[in-house]
């Protein structure tokens, strides 16, 4: 495994599942397309693609490629924003905020664009995204990305959470926080992930996590869904972090992803007790993706 820390980490957490949940590490990356509505069909697309897939168990839109030189960058289908290229468990939190046409949504965290993308085809043209990214650099990439995808709703923001917050509160239907987190999904994809892998990254990503929350807890609307997701295993910034969210906020609700039909339940030993870590989703290694966390609020 790449790191001690890590390593004695889980192994605590897990007891005898951690070879299981862990051995697919071992293995090659997982590759995906997710296939944006704003251009085609999930069906349409399997039907002309002339690389090998197989649906994705995360997303209804989304495809597993088994083609380890496949250069999604270089396909047709790339430039005319048909996919965007996505490991496969990168497709599952996005569908999980229920986005219908007409809303308004914001990414808080969206770059390099992948998700805004799923959102923007689900809205269909019709309402707002807001897709924001606070690193100036990237904001230009996920600009160019939805462009690619063809989409004509959306407004790009680079910004703080916090400014955002203030100029509008309570406006959005929905709101996915997809954090900046210590990338532990991502240790058989980006060797830099492991590198600079640590207890104080962790923390740290914990720490910004939890202000970011804050700040799409002010934006959203009553009514609304928050859905926040993580692509790494640390239990202080994902079931820990959501019980600290709903001690500090009892407008919000846990809602039960059990039924989302991937993944497995969040973990009882990674949060206080008394919370309901098994309304929580998460994907493993073991399942087929990179690693995911993922928990839907209502307020």
């Amino acid at each position: 495994m790449p790191t001690e820390y890590f390593e004695q980490r889980e192994r605590a957490l897990l007891g005898q599942r951690y070879e299981q949940l862990y051995a697919a590490l071992q293995q090659t990356a997982e590759r995906g397309v997710t296939v944006s509505a704003l251009r085609t069909t999930p069906e349409q697309f399997a039907q002309r693609a002339d690389f090998p897939l197989e649906p994705s168990p995360f997303c209804k839109a989304a495809f597993v490629v088994h083609q380890p030189d496949f250069k999604p960058g270089r396909h047709p289908y790339h430039h005319a924003g048909v996919f965007y290229s996505q490991e496969p468990s990168a497709s599952s939190a996005a569908p999980l905020l229920g986005v219908q046409p007409g809303m308004r949504v914001l990414d808080l965290c969206a770059a390099p664009g992948g998700k805004s993308s799923q959102l923007a085809a689900a809205l269909q043209g019709q309402g707002l995204l807001v897709s924001n990214e606070y690193v100036a650099a990237r904001a230009e990439i996920l600009k160019s990305n939805l462009e690619r995808m063809g989409v004509s709703n959306a407004v790009v923001l680079n910004e703080t959470p916090a400014r955002i917050a203030a100029a509008l509160p309570e406006f959005f239907d929905r709101v996915l926080v997809d954090a900046p987190c210590s990338g532990e999904g991502m240790f058989r994809k980006e060797a830099v992930a492991a590198a600079q892998h640590s207890d104080a990254l962790v923390a740290h990503c914990a720490e910004l996590g939890a202000e970011i929350l804050e700040n799409a807890a002010a934006l959203l609307a009553p009514g609304g869904v928050l859905v926040y997701s993580t692509c790494t295993f640390a239990p202080a910034e994902d079931e820990a972090q959501i019980a600290a969210f709903l001690a500090r906020h009892p407008e919000f609700t846990l809602c039960d992803l059990s039924g989302c039909g991937f993944g497995r339940p969040g973990e009882e030993n990674r949060a206080p007790a008394g919370f309901a870590a098994g309304c929580c989703r998460r994907i493993w290694p073991a399942d087929g993706g990179e690693g995911h966390f993922m928990a839907k609020l209502q307020k």
